[in-house]
Parts: C-alpha cells; sequence; structure tokens
C-alpha cells in the first residue's frame, strides 16, 4: 500500500482501495517465524523457565517449558535464562534455591510439571517466583488432551506475562496474513494464512491465483472478511474459519474493498465506488444486506476501521490534498472530521483496543513509518525506523503493533513494537515472505 503513495496520493489511494496496493514480493507460504529481538534486549527482564518435570510414561509428551521461554522472548520484554546455564532444575518449590538464581542474575523463576493423567489427558501445573525478594508471585494447574498442548503452554505464558507486566498476555490469540508464491512457470499463487501468534499451527483460509487482500477479524474470532479479485473482479467475501463455509457479501459493479467488522459482527465498514466511480466508505448490514453511504466527499475515501463503540469510523482521505486521517460518524449524513495533521502523509488507521490511539502509517521524505496518534490532542509519536514499514495492527492487550516491513536482504517480513517503542522484534517466515499482518482478538469461550 505505502509503495502505491510515495509519489502520487490520489493515485496511490485508488491503487490500494482497488487492491493493486504494490502488492506483495514473490514470497512462499508460511509455517512458521523466526523471531529477532531487535531492539530492547538491554531492558528486557531475565528470567529463568525451567524445564518441566514430566510425571508419565515414556518421553515427555511436550516442551511446555520451550514454548513459554519462546513466547516470553518473543515480546522483547523479557530474557530467558539459557536451559545450559542453569546450575539446577527445580520443578517443586521446595527444590528452589534463590541464591542460585541470584547468581544468574534472573529477576523471576518459572517452574513446573506435567503430568500424565490418561493416555491423551494431561495436567500442566506451574510456579512463578520473584527472585529478588524470595517469594511465590502465582501458581496455577491447567488440564489438557495431548492436541491442546501447545495451547495450555501459550495459556501459562500469558498468565506470568500479566502477572509481570500488568497486560493480558497475547500468545494465545491468532494472526491472518497474505501470502503469495511465485510458481515456476511464472504465475502466483496468493493464500490466506491464519496461524498462532508465534506462526506455528499455520492454516490456509482461502488461496486463490488471483489477489487476496484486506483480512479483517469478526470480534468472536470466528470469521474473516477478505477481497479476493476471483475472475478478475473485486469482491468481499466473509469466511467462518471453523467449517471454512464462505459468503459473498458484497460484488457491486466498480471497487469492492477494505472490509472491516464492527464491534458487535453485525455490519461491515466496505469501501464501494459503485456508479459514481469515486471511492467512499459505506456500511453494510450483514443480516439484511443494507447498504448505508457515509461518506460523499469527490476525494478517494478508504481504509475505514470502527471505534471500540462502533459509534463512528476512522478512515484514510485525500480530500485535503494528500492522505490524512478522518472520522465519521456510523449515522447517514454526518460530516467528517481530520484528525491528523502532523506531516504530509498519515494513512492506514487502526484503532487501539482502548479507543484513546490510533495506529497510523506516517510518510515523509520518502520514508514510511508506523507511529501512534493520540485522538484526543494529535500528538504523534514514531515507533519505528524502517524505510518501508505498513499494514500496523495492534495487539488485542494494546501493548503491541504487528506490521509489515523489509528486513536488510530487502525481503518482505513481519515486525513488532511495543506502543511506547521500547521493544521491537522482527518476525521473519522460515519459508517465505508475508504480509498484510491482521492480529486476532482475544478468543472466547
Amino acid at each position: 500500500m505505502v509503495r502505491m503513495l510515495r509519489t502520487n496520493a490520489r493515485a496511490g489511494l485508488i491503487a490500494a482501495a482497488a487492491a493493486l496496493c504494490g502488492l506483495l514480493a514473490s514470497v512462499a507460504e508460511a509455517q512458521g517465524f523466526n523471531v529477532v529481538i531487535k531492539e530492547g534486549s538491554e531492558a528486557a527482564v531475565p528470567i529463568a523457565v525451567v524445564p518441566f518435570g514430566w510425571q508419565g510414561s515414556g518421553p515427555p509428551a511436550f516442551d511446555v517449558a520451550g514454548v513459554v521461554s519462546s513466547d516470553l522472548a518473543s515480546s522483547g520484554r523479557f530474557a530467558p535464562v539459557p536451559t545450559r546455564d542453569m546450575v539446577s532444575r527445580p520443578t517443586q518449590a521446595q527444590q528452589v534455591n534463590f541464591q542460585d538464581w541470584r547468581l544468574l542474575k534472573a529477576n523471576y523463576l518459572v517452574i513446573g510439571t506435567l503430568a500424565e493423567s490418561t493416555a491423551d489427558n494431561f495436567a500442566a501445573t506451574f510456579q512463578l517466583f520473584d527472585v529478588v525478594r524470595g517469594e511465590s508471585l502465582t501458581s496455577f494447574r491447567l488440564e489438557a488432551a495431548r492436541a491442546d498442548l501447545r495451547r495450555v503452554s501459550h495459556r501459562i505464558a500469558d498468565m506470568v506475562f500479566e502477572k509481570l507486566t500488568g497486560f493480558p498476555g497475547v500468545f494465545s490469540t491468532q494472526i491472518a496474513y497474505v501470502s503469495e508464491e511465485r510458481r515456476p512457470d511464472g504465475t502466483k499463487q496468493f493464500r490466506l494464512i491464519v496461524s498462532d501468534a508465534d506462526g506455528e499451527n499455520a492454516n490456509k483460509v482461502a488461496e486463490s491465483t488471483q489477489p487476496l487482500l484486506s483480512p479483517s477479524w469478526s470480534p468472536d474470532a470466528r470469521r474473516i472478511a477478505y477481497v479476493s479479485y476471483e475472475g478478475g473482479v473485486s469482491g468481499v467475501y466473509v469466511q467462518t474459519l471453523r467449517t471454512g463455509t464462505r459468503e459473498r457479501v458484497s460484488a457491486r459493479a466498480g471497487v469492492n474493498s477494505a472490509p472491516a467488522f464492527s464491534p458487535d459482527g453485525r455490519f461491515l465498514a466496505l469501501v464501494l465506488s459503485r456508479d459514481t466511480g469515486n471511492l467512499d466508505i459505506h456500511s453494510l448490514d450483514l443480516t439484511s444486506q443494507v447498504l448505508r453511504q457515509l461518506t460523499t466527499d469527490a476525494g478517494i475515501d478508504t481504509e475505514p476501521v470502527w471505534a471500540p463503540d462502533g459509534r463512528s469510523i476512522f478512515f484514510t482521505s485525500d480530500r485535503a490534498g494528500g492522505p490524512q486521517i478522518y472520522r465519521v460518524g456510523t449515522e447517514a449524513g454526518q460530516r467528517a472530521t481530520r484528525i491528523t495533521f502532523n506531516g504530509p502523509y498519515n494513512a492506514r488507521p487502526r484503532v487501539s483496543p482502548d479507543g484513546k490511539q490510533l495506529a497510523v502509517v506516517y510518510g515523509q521524505n520518502n520514508r514510511y513509518q508506523i507511529g501512534v496518534v493520540n485522538i484526543d490532542n494529535g500528538q504523534l509519536q514514531i515507533l519505528t525506523d524502517g524505510r518501508l514499514d505498513e499494514s500496523p495492527s495492534f495487539a488485542p492487550n494494546g501493548a503491541q503493533i504487528i506490521y509489515a516491513t523489509r528486513d536488510e536482504r530487502g525481503r518482505a517480513v513481519l515486525a513488532s513494537v511495543s506502543t511506547d517503542g521500547r521493544f521491537k522484534t522482527q518476525i521473519a517466515s522460515v519459508a517465505g515472505d508475508v504480509r498484510e499482518p491482521v492480529w486476532g482478538p482475544f478468543p472466547r469461550p
């Protein structure tokens, strides 16, 4: 998206909404990620996650501690002690010698056991200690079937993260992203992928020889809306993840683009050109198919996203001569107000879960970075230092933003940054390049 907007803002907005978007260098379907801490390691808190004790027949059923340690490291906020450096490996509270861990300069300690109940059922028990104070902070027992042991490990990491930072952990959540593979015959294969937040358990949601764009999660994490160019024309689809069933909800004449679920899941905001040829923001009732046009300006209006209260929508528009962020009410006939005034280029707004900030792509001097804008006062903070950072998406805890960028070798990769800019990680697909990441909501029962 950003690349299409560098030299001509209006043409870029048209291209983004029409899904040309400068989309994706040649990439391959991702099957997992390698996480590299780019910044924040000096500020990261040392923590020891001891290999869990195994109580069962045969070899351990799962490496719970390995997943917990990897999760905590991937946040950039924690620096796990290497297993090889551990002078002891306690699994019970009475085995803990805090002096051992103080010598390793670990601030916190996690120990636990994985016990086999039956052939396919297990109980994971863990305890978190403050090494400096020499006291227990929390303990918990979780039960799971064999197939759910990775999920339980993510849940343990979530609880440790929340206890130590005050933010709910997001390791049990999922992300969606788009990949593109250039096949040997020169044709392209596009895939929409959903995976765990660490890139594991990657599942293909949709596949096409035509572009797939703009994934958007439903608030209950059970559906994804996206744009597909099947048959050479744009259409907006909603797909149920559990069953794989999908519905084409908009294939009107002209552009059908940029779907975004409302907070209650009943509506989609989307961009349509219809018979006027101008791109405007619309609201679509998914049950009744009633369509409501929300903007009518002659400028290009695109990239909508709902405010958490569902009463307004933020979007990108060039109506003032260059891409800036505006806000409009969800009732027809309301006037849009401008939100961003810092710099010549602000695009791709995404709202924080508390509704207080916007993540945006900020552009100046042919450089595009991720920033956050305080909605009340318009203050902008730049978080990243890349030259082509795009597609920001807040984690559901509001503490982290995932986005697309390029690494030192020019590959399209994902990255994340904390909302205070202190912690940065780079997430490279082990099988190729990926783009358009969208962080899913917290799972619901």
